[in-house]
């Protein structure tokens, strides 16, 4: 009897198996839902040297912790936008003796240029607008770099932003470049829309 049961439970195991042939899936990303239109809200907040439109999906937090430590600065803020787990931070600051319009340009410079070793090239396009005294520098990082746009804007006398767009999540130019691309119009409006005061 219990060869009999070995017998026909091997049987059933041999015709249950089919030759089939395995194919692996292909490699596949999340798709985002981008809004259909892009959608602003000014910053004006009492106190501080400047203001400018941001995306309504996104939400303004004032940067508290530099590294565990307070921040140099306390006009230094993130537009988070968790949706698309992404956030672009600002960081201001006054120029003096100590920081010069030079100084300011090189470290920006530099903090941009440190993304060449994963970029396959970085591009810059240069803005003015004088109704507002706003000059800026619009980077455009490619390839797998941590930070594909970032921009500095100045009056060229007191006040220089610096700001970068990150996503929390492993830098793939391909499957980010939609979600890029979307948040590059953004990035150029907060610029044009950017005042002093």
């Amino acid at each position: 009897m219990l060869r009999f049961c070995a017998i026909i439970l091997l049987s059933i195991l041999i015709s249950s198996c089919s030759p089939e042939t395995y194919s692996p899936k292909q490699r596949g990303y999340y798709q985002l839902e981008l809004p259909t239109t892009h959608a602003y809200k000014t910053f004006e907040y009492p106190g501080f040297p400047y203001s400018f439109e941001y995306p309504a999906y996104g939400t303004i937090i004032r940067d508290s912790s530099f590294f565990g430590e307070k921040p140099e600065n306390p006009y230094w803020l993130y537009i988070d936008f968790p949706d698309y787990n992404a956030r672009i931070y600002l960081s201001y600051k006054e120029m003096s003796a100590k920081y010069t319009l030079g100084k300011l340009l090189e470290d920006s410079h530099q903090l941009t240029y440190f993304h060449d070793k994963k970029a396959d090239y970085i591009q810059d396009d240069k803005y003015y607008f004088p109704d507002t005294h706003v000059s800026a520098i619009f980077y455009t990082v490619g390839g797998n770099a941590a930070s594909t746009y970032q921009f500095m804007a100045t009056d060229s006398v007191k006040h220089f932003i610096r700001a970068g767009l990150y996503f929390n999540v492993s830098p793939n130019a391909d499957s980010l470049k939609p979600v890029n691309d979307f948040f590059k119009v953004d990035m150029l409006h907060i610029i044009k829309t950017m005042q002093w005061k």
